[in-house]
């Protein structure tokens, strides 16, 4: 690939808001169209003049573009500031890092949240359905806006993973590489109860207001901070649970009541209160939704190994959690089935912990040196080190 001369000018250097013009719609697998729409994204490192390392990260349900930067509004790192950095997997002199807000988000890309051409007002239940195969659709206008054909990995996990591997069966001939971490091809039923019961608490919020609370000028705080709650239980295991937290106790004895006399219940209550102050409910409706509906198989005859037969040339590495039980490691080999049947070259691993599905964000040094090894190797093979 030869060079192909500066990022549009739009396009701002360490991040900000692509705008696509009306004329160019989203087309969304519902039949609907978004426009205008608009991304929200972050970069890191810069483009070689080949432009052959470019590596778009795709984050989680919860997440956004802010992988490795301080969040604008929690003040806290990055979701993944541990993997971005000079010799860490992710290096910025190394690589140029794309993490976007996924359509139907709340950090800048068009969601329900945003405000609707047609009428001036946020879209709130208007908006229409997203599926992850839309998500995966938006970041590749973006791709190409930025003038990049080829990129050099997509990475992800959980709903990352998912448009990782989505990124494989519709793009194949733009990604070189693919790593795909604790995630699925389809969700589960267990996996669309957790989300259902979410989305009732939402629902049941007085403040909901049938989806318009941001024009009566409220917020569902306690339906979101309670489907929080739920989805965080879902992301730990069993045993982290109990070595962080057992049954000890807040304070000295037991209040008789129902306050968290629990640290355990403490703990959840945080991780709800504090959700709500940068996530949108509708926000999360629409993305738990997507996640859903996701099923690569379905559009391949239920053969998942043909959503990938146009991807023999991707190198793939999947990787699963031994104690993941919304993700769970049968899942991953399925995955790894699939691949090995559509002739694809593929790496898995599972790895060893007790940490639960949130262990691809924490310190787990087996998962830093497999990425580390499986992207050397890619880049050795790609002509990048």
């Amino acid at each position: 690939m030869t060079a192909q001369g500066p990022i549009q000018a739009d396009i701002e250097v360490g991040g900000g808001t692509w705008r696509f013009p009306a004329s160019r719609p989203l087309r969304l697998d519902s039949g609907a169209q978004l426009a205008p729409l608009e991304i929200g994204y972050k970069t890191y490192g810069a483009l070689n003049a080949d432009r052959t390392n470019a590596v778009l990260v795709c984050h989680a349900l919860s997440g956004d573009q802010h992988l490795a930067s301080t969040h604008p509004i929690t003040g806290k790192p990055g979701w993944w500031d541990r993997f971005v950095g000079p010799g860490k997997p992710l290096d910025p002199e190394r690589h140029f890092i794309i993490c976007t807000n996924v359509v139907g988000g709340c950090m800048g890309t068009t969601g329900p949240a945003s405000i609707d051409a047609r009428t001036g007002q946020p879209y709130g239940l208007s908006f229409p359905v997203i599926t992850i195969a839309d998500m995966v659709r938006a970041q590749a206008m973006l791709i190409e806006a930025m003038g990049i054909e080829t990129l050099f990995a997509v990475i992800g996990g959980s709903m990352g993973g998912m448009q990782a591997l989505q990124w494989a069966a519709d793009y194949p001939e733009k990604i070189f590489s693919v790593v795909c971490i604790a995630a699925a091809a389809r969700h589960s039923a267990q996996n669309i109860a957790f989300h259902e019961v979410g989305r009732q608490a939402i629902m049941a919020d007085p403040n909901w207001c049938g989806g318009a609370y941001l024009a009566a000028g409220v917020r569902p705080e306690k339906g979101l901070a309670v489907a929080r709650m739920a989805a965080h239980i879902t992301y730990l295991s069993e045993a982290a649970l109990q070595r962080k937290f057992g049954r000890e106790l807040q304070r000295d004895g037991l209040s008789w009541g129902f306050d968290a006399d629990f640290q355990v219940e403490s703990y959840l209550r945080h991780q709800g209160t504090s959700f709500v102050d940068r996530f949108d409910a509708n926000s999360y409706l629409y993305i738990t939704r997507a996640l859903d509906y996701f099923d690569l198989a379905a559009g391949y005859g239920g053969v998942l190994a043909q959503a990938f037969v146009r991807a023999r040339d991707v190198k793939f590495c999947v990787l699963s959690f031994s104690s993941d039980w919304l993700y769970p490691t049968s899942e991953s080999r399925d995955i790894v089935r699939a691949l090995n049947g559509a002739g694809c070259r593929t790496s898995f691993a599972e790895i060893e912990t007790d940490k639960g599905h949130d262990a691809f964000f924490l310190d787990e040094p087996l998962l830093d040196a497999t990425l580390q090894g499986f992207l050397g190797a890619q880049a050795q093979a790609r002509g990048l080190s």
